[in-house]
């Protein structure tokens, strides 16, 4: 089972994945990269790097396979990478029938499924049947244009086995690109979905210009929040939640200025409404649909979640930040 060779498809053609290819190209021969439209693949072969996506990155394109056929990747391919966003998950493997029960699956989704209420790692075991103990999770504080920077930046590899994280590890580490290997794969799939719903409410505060101080405050409450709603939903015994999957992630994506959540955020605190700061981003904003996940699975679990139920009521019940915020920090310390 550690054993984690052969040929290596990128799903998805987003920044995220673009990154992801590059660091992949650096210890394996040749991939294979499933993208879904057919003109992107023509202009990414004829201007040797991604159109839309990571413009600046060059890539030797005689060493990728690209695809447009779904299946025909999942078919061929042994190791399928997800780098999809998770609102369009559902929508691009529609059209899989391909088997892929035996295939390693490596989820580097930072969100949940919606509808499904679903990390992607259970949503592929339970709806494509694949084989929990070939399923990997990638997260940590990595953005897509950091790595493809070549600057230094750190994976932690999730799975089941050990072996297997560790084996995956070595198919990606890099000079620049260092990997941490752990046993808490759903642990770390929420943590990364709870880091974009906070960097939002951090984003706010920089729209606002509410300062440092209270945003100091509020990433501090956010991840011992993050605890304890990951220890009550998902329970793993040595989880260190002081460790780069979740604080760092959680730092970097509420302070950097690469950050999508961000940036979302700060658009609403200087006065976009939510359907405006949505129109405005050019990528996909995974804590927007991220809120709602957590809003929805913690209706069940009722673990005391202040800060990600006050970004759940200003994106989806239209509460003035301002109150809210004012609200919040009476909860805070």
């Amino acid at each position: 089972m550690a054993s984690i060779s052969g040929t290596i498809a990128v799903m998805g053609g987003g920044s995220w994945a673009t990154a992801l290819a590059k660091l992949l190209l650096v210890n394996n021969e040749r991939i294979m990269w499933y993208m879904r439209r057919d003109d992107r693949i023509a202009d990414f072969k004829r201007l040797q790097h991604n159109p839309a996506y990571l413009s600046d990155v060059r890539f030797d394109t005689g060493r990728i396979d690209f695809s447009s056929d779904i299946n025909e990747v999942c078919r061929r391919a042994d190791v399928l990478l997800l780098a999809l966003p998770s609102p369009y998950i559902k929508s691009h493997l529609a059209k899989l029938s391909a088997d892929i029960s035996q295939k390693f699956v490596v989820s580097a989704v930072k969100g949940i499924v919606p509808d499904e209420n679903l990390t992607v790692a259970e949503y592929m075991c339970r709806f494509y049947k694949v084989d929990p103990d070939r399923t990997v999770v990638l997260s940590g504080p990595c953005h897509a244009e950091e790595v493809a920077l070549d600057r230094l930046s750190y994976l932690t590899v999730g799975s089941t086995s050990e072996a297997l994280s560790e084996a995956f590890a070595k198919r990606i580490a890099s000079r620049s690109l260092k990997t941490i290997v752990s046993a808490d794969m759903i642990g770390i799939e929420y943590g990364a979905v709870l880091k974009n719903v906070y960097a939002i409410l951090a984003g706010i505060l920089h729209g606002m210009k509410n300062g440092d101080n209270f945003l100091a405050v509020l990433v501090s409450s956010s991840i011992r929040e993050m605890e304890r709603w990951v220890d009550a939903v998902a329970p793993c015994p040595g989880r260190n939640i002081c460790n780069s999957a979740y604080l760092g992630d959680l730092l970097v994506t509420s302070y950097s200025r690469f950050s999508r959540n961000h940036n979302f955020g700060a658009m609403i605190g200087k006065g976009y409404s939510v359907k405006a700061a949505m129109m405005e981003m050019e990528m996909v904003t995974e804590g927007y649909y991220g809120a709602k996940c957590i809003h929805e699975i913690n209706k069940e679990k009722q673990v005391d979640i202040p800060i990600a139920d006050a970004v759940y009521s200003i994106l989806y019940e239209k509460a003035k930040p301002a109150q809210v915020i004012e609200e919040l920090a009476e909860k805070l310390s």
